[in-house]
C-alpha cells in the first residue's frame, strides 16, 4: 500500500496519497535455525522506495525499469501497519544521533567513575548540540552532515597573526569550505574582514 512519504501528493479525487514509497507486512519467524525455544514470530514490515537519481540518467532517456530500495523492520508492535512503519522510521533517525555521538565523545564511556561518565555525557550533549547548530548556520550541506564532517569548520587549516591590537585568521586561499565558514562566522554576529 502507498504511504505518505517525503514526496507524496494527496489526490483529492481518489482520496489517497500518491507516493513512490509503499509498505507491506507478513508474519515471519526469526531465529528458526536455533532451538525451538528461541524462535520468535512477529511482523516483518517492508518499505520500498524508488531509487531516483536524475543526475545519473542521460538527457532524453527514461529509466528502463524502476529500481527499488527496500527497508525491513522486524517488530511485534501492536499498531496497524500505517502507524507502525513511520514510528520505526523515526526511531531509525534517533539511532543515527546515537551513532553520531558514539563516534565522538561517547566513545570514552564507560569510565570506572560515575562522575566522569556524567561529565562526558554532559560535554557530549553540549558539543553535539553546538556542532549541529553550527552546521545549520553554515550551509544546507552541513545541516544534513554528521558531526565528523562539520568538524572541518571547527578544526580550521588557518594561521593566526596579530598586529595593530587585532587578531587575524588567515584562511587558505582556495579552501573548499571558506564560504560556509564565512556564513557561520557572520551568522554568529562576528565581523569578517576579507
Amino acid at each position: 500500500m502507498p504511504i505518505k512519504y517525503a514526496s507524496a501528493v494527496w489526490d483529492a479525487e481518489e482520496e489517497r496519497w500518491i507516493s513512490d514509497a509503499e509498505i507491506t507486512e507478513i508474519e515471519f519467524t526469526a531465529f528458526s535455525s536455533k532451538k525451538k525455544a528461541f524462535h520468535t514470530t512477529a511482523r516483518l514490515i517492508v518499505r520500498r522506495v524508488k531509487r531516483l537519481n536524475p543526475k545519473s540518467v542521460p538527457e532524453g532517456q527514461a529509466e528502463l525499469f524502476g529500481v527499488w530500495r527496500h527497508h525491513v523492520i522486524f517488530t511485534d508492535s501492536p499498531f496497524v501497519l500505517a502507524q507502525a512503519e513511520p514510528m520505526h522510521r523515526e526511531h531509525a533517525q534517533v539511532e543515527q544521533v546515537f551513532a553520531d555521538l558514539e563516534d565522538s565523545a561517547l566513545a570514552h564511556l564507560p569510565s570506572g567513575k560515575f562522575t566522569a561518565n556524567a561529565a562526558w555525557l554532559t560535554l557530549a550533549a553540549t558539543a553535539y548540540n553546538l556542532t549541529r547548530a553550527s552546521g545549520h548556520l553554515a550551509s544546507a550541506f552541513h545541516a544534513r552532515a554528521r558531526t565528523g564532517t562539520i568538524r572541518h569548520l571547527i578544526n580550521i587549516p588557518a594561521r593566526i597573526a596579530t598586529g595593530a591590537r587585532r587578531v587575524a585568521l588567515h584562511l587558505p586561499e582556495r579552501w573548499r569550505w571558506a564560504d560556509d565558514f564565512t556564513d557561520l562566522w557572520t551568522a554568529t554576529s562576528q565581523r569578517m574582514l576579507t
